[in-house]
């Protein structure tokens, strides 16, 4: 963000209204405007120097991850330190690897990766292990969703830890929602591009799929309906004046408690997000909070009274210590083909 870009009312008010819903109708501008009393192109001009600024990134669909078919999880591999940035150059290439960090641990690689509903999670992440080297490999999906990590204003991606799907998409049930053809992933594609700053902006989108504009809104309307898609809004770009810390604390505590203990976590300010992971030999953490406060000290000080309302388990502090990748995911990306083609994965 433009951090000498100064609001006034009108801009905030533009930028609760996108980030809510934006217009899927023939004149979206024209729509917004009238709705805060602005002209088609008074409004189309403040957007576009919103955008110059740096505060808007896009405009584009926000779809539903789970009901599109796609299967997300954290992943954290213990990499020998001199191969580790090889390895991450290696884990980045694939489309669908959002975001990878370096942390304070002795699984030191971490990523969230999504694939689509044609590859196998299993076989993606095999070969992820493979091509990076790892000596150890644990896959970590969220079991339960405690607290998940909200849209915060003018944010994009945010940070890994709050990076995960929202608590209705993990019990949300796909069995009745119709699979998706082949007009349904042109459409996907081009509604995931940032809509073009024009007054009749979906026009021109419905002319690159070789369709109509009335074809567009009654897919729009459909797979909104069906679940597919959870809005058309705004994405804004990460705030970067906020000099905020996150931390991720892991929890050893017992089954029998881990969703009672999640359910007081998530009651914090502070915690961002809480879930429930699997465990293993070499990780008996079930439990994961993500913490967000001024310093990394402040981050441990919140740590230190969740002990004094929960009780006190075994854990650690997990800091990233290098950033390596943070994008959005493009669905159905074409580059999938291209990275299958390059390290030889058979669909």
């Amino acid at each position: 963000m433009n951090r000498s870009y100064t609001f006034d009312d009108v801009d905030k008010a533009i930028l609760a209204e996108i980030e809510a819903q934006f217009p899927v109708e023939h004149r979206p501008f024209q729509t917004l405007g009238q709705k805060l009393g602005l002209s088609e192109q008074e409004c189309l001009s403040r957007i576009d120097h919103l955008k110059a600024a740096h505060v808007i990134r896009q405009i584009s669909a926000v779809f539903d991850a789970r009901a599109l078919g796609y299967h997300t999880t954290v992943v954290a591999m213990r990499i020998e330190p001199a191969r580790a940035q090889e390895a991450v150059r290696l884990i980045s290439q694939h489309p669908g690897v959002s975001h990878s960090y370096a942390l304070n641990d002795r699984f030191n690689v971490w990523f969230i990766i999504h694939v689509p509903p044609a590859d196998s999670l299993e076989q993606i992440i095999n070969v992820l292990h493979a091509l990076a080297k790892s000596d150890e490999t644990i896959v970590l999906p969220a079991l339960r969703f405690y607290k998940a990590g909200t849209r915060h204003d003018l944010t994009d991606e945010g940070s890994w830890l709050e990076h995960q799907e929202e608590p209705g998409d993990a019990s949300r049930g796909t069995a009745a929602i119709p699979p998706l053809t082949e007009q349904d992933i042109r459409f996907i594609r081009i509604a995931q591009e940032d809509l073009p700053l024009l007054e009749i902006p979906y026009a021109v989108w419905a002319e690159q799929v070789e369709s109509s504009e009335e074809e567009f809104f009654a897919w729009a309307k459909r797979v909104e309906h069906l679940g597919y898609m959870n809005r058309f809004a705004a994405v804004f770009h990460h705030r970067h004046g906020e000099s905020l810390a996150n931390a991720m604390v892991v929890w050893q505590v017992p089954p029998e408690q881990v969703d009672a203990i999640g359910e007081q976590m998530a009651l914090f300010r502070e915690i961002i997000g809480c879930y429930r992971y699997p465990t293993y030999p070499n990780w008996p953490y079930p439990l994961c909070t993500a913490i967000r406060a001024a310093t990394s000290a402040a981050c441990m000080e919140v740590a230190k009274r969740i002990e004094e309302r929960v009780g006190r388990f075994p854990h650690k502090h997990l800091f990233s210590t290098q950033e390596h990748k943070r994008v959005r995911i493009t669905y159905f990306s074409p580059d999938l083909d291209a990275w299958r083609h390059t390290v030889g994965v058979i669909r």
